[in-house]
């Protein structure tokens, strides 16, 4: 042979005009289609209201709505929960160029859709849980309820005492004062759009330690009540501390020991079919005395009681038990474990407490019979499979909230609820009557 191979060499420098049929190159069963769909099923009149470019009149076209949403909800089915992640795979991932179809997408947009529409997708998730129960894949008879802690985006580091946080806003009112003065003074010491900012950032910090003192309040009224009962246990604590970056996370203690900033996810499910039907956030260490307001929230959900609910031991005071048999929608019964007892205790000790549980009500004593039975354990064992749907939801990044507060934590938990039913009820559907 003679001369070198006759080859089609890169040419990475040459400009080409690519001609793509997205829909061609998506395959038909992709569950980024199962997304699309769901977004198409959901009644989203109030974002469409909301934008102000009309038809016929000037102004620059928005970014559909559905688009946004069902790019969020795709993200959160595939565990993305970075809005410039999501704006880079909106212009290099096939499945979510598919789901963009040409609409023009930025971080900073998307970002800010995910955390303004907290009660659209509140509203959302009843209307798609409704949906299931008319279709008879979901029954709310009985229902699951869990806490679950999700780290916060804050530090350990960024929790100050409540004298740190007085000298911090007294330094950033000197700072404020020394900018506006310098501004009157001299008007053409820097740029002014320079001072401006200097400016806002200075009253963002002022704001941000207003509402830690805010929540060191809160701290501080929890820990006098707590006193009363347990005063010992508090006066070993040490003082009160609340973050400067997200001053509504608190610290908790996690399952494995260690301590984070986080937030107490509450999540209510229809364990058996996988689907969440309620999702609350909360800055509660433990879940103790939740469960009246979990059934309220079902209640304004979807106007009815669960006839079953359950939860985990203490999380359903003997009080909660009682209200809850007695609800007004409703009566439903609490399906929870006694809390564990000693039996090599004094003589005098177990006497006390046979006297104690003889003077129980018939609605304790009914709980109690009712849990030390065969059927009453069989019923409870199937609370262990919301389990799986906590842990499903960690897997795809609610393990962490990447934005601050409470508002803007529960709009990233009700985007993990509606992935989740939206996978889960395919799966309900794709099975044999």
């Amino acid at each position: 042979m003679s001369g070198d191979a006759h080859v089609v060499r890169p040419d990475r420098s040459q400009l080409r005009w690519d001609m793509i049929d997205l829909e061609a190159l998506l395959a038909d069963d992709h569950r980024v289609r199962i997304v699309w769909s769901f977004a198409e099923s959901l009644d989203l009149s109030e974002l469409y209201a909301a934008i102000k470019s009309r038809e016929g009149e000037p102004g620059r076209p928005a970014a559909d709505p559905m688009v946004l949403l069902a790019l969020w909800l795709y993200a959160t089915v595939e565990g993305v929960g970075s809005a410039r992640e999501l704006d880079r795979l909106a212009e290099r991932d096939l499945a979510y160029r598919w789901l963009a179809g040409g609409v023009p997408v930025n971080y900073h947009g998307l970002a800010d859709f995910r955390v303004d529409h907290v009660a659209l997708l509140d509203r959302l998730l009843t209307e798609s849980v409704t949906a299931l129960v008319a279709e008879g894949l979901v029954s709310l008879t009985e229902i699951s309820v869990d806490g679950t802690k999700v780290r916060a985006s804050a530090s350990k580091g960024s929790f100050k005492t409540e004298a740190t946080l007085a000298r911090i806003a007294a330094a950033v009112g000197l700072r404020i004062a020394a900018l506006k003065a310098e501004l009157t003074d001299d008007p053409q010491a820097g740029s002014r759009r320079r001072q401006a900012a200097r400016q806002r950032a200075a009253r963002e910090v002022q704001s941000r330690a207003a509402a830690a003192r805010a929540t060191l309040d809160k701290l501080r009224a929890e820990k006098q009540q707590r006193a009363k009962s347990h005063s010992k246990d508090e006066a070993n604590k040490s003082e009160p501390k609340a973050s400067l970056s997200d001053a509504e996370a608190r610290s908790m203690r996690f399952a494995d020991g260690a301590v984070h900033p986080a937030y107490n996810a509450q999540i209510a499910a229809a364990s058996r079919e996988g689907i969440i039907v309620a999702v609350e956030i909360t800055d509660r260490r433990n879940d103790a005395g939740l469960a009246e307001p979990m059934v309220a929230n079902l209640v304004e959900r979807y106007g009815k009681t669960p006839a079953r609910l359950l939860v985990d031991t203490n999380y359903a005071t003997s009080e909660d038990i009682e209200a809850l048999a007695r609800h007004p929608a409703g009566p439903v019964l609490v399906f929870a474990p006694p809390p564990g007892e000693r039996d090599d205790v004094q003589p005098a000790t177990l006497a006390k407490r046979a006297k104690a549980r003889a003077l129980e009500g018939d609605i304790i004593k009914a709980w109690r019979a009712r849990m030390a039975s065969s059927d009453g354990q069989a019923i409870y064992r199937s609370r262990k499979l919301i389990e799986r749907i906590n842990g499903h939801c960690k897997n795809h990044g609610f393990g962490f909230i990447a934005v601050r507060g409470r508002v803007k934590a529960k709009a990233v938990a009700l985007l993990h609820a509606l992935a989740n039913n939206l996978m889960a009820a395919h799966r309900l559907r794709s099975k044999p009557a």
